[in-house]
């Protein structure tokens, strides 16, 4: 089901090229495709997507943040958190940060 809704988000320019690359992202985690590393799966796939589908630089998944890595990854807990309730500006913020 997500290929399907990813394929129509695409062809329908349902979302802008980053969130649906976001999006993508979000759902994916919750595939379990791995016992450990789905995060590190899931943004390797939506900065595929943004480069690849979308003609577009990787995201910097908090990078460019002057916060050390744990404020850090509890920012992106945050903002994964904010997608779990449809919010998604949060997660495309972080990646693009």
């Amino acid at each position: 089901m997500l290929c399907d809704d990813a394929l129509y988000w695409f062809e329908n320019d349902t979302y802008p090229p980053q969130e649906i690359a976001i999006r993508f992202k979000h759902r994916i985690v919750s595939i379990h495709c791995f016992s450990n590393g789905n995060g590190r799966h899931s943004r390797l796939m939506g900065d595929i997507i943004n480069e690849k589908l979308f003609d577009q630089k990787a995201f910097t998944w908090g990078a460019n943040s002057p916060s050390n890595s744990i404020d850090s990854r509890h920012l992106y807990l945050q903002a994964v958190k904010s997608a779990d309730q449809g919010n998604y500006a949060a997660l495309i913020e972080f990646a693009t940060s």
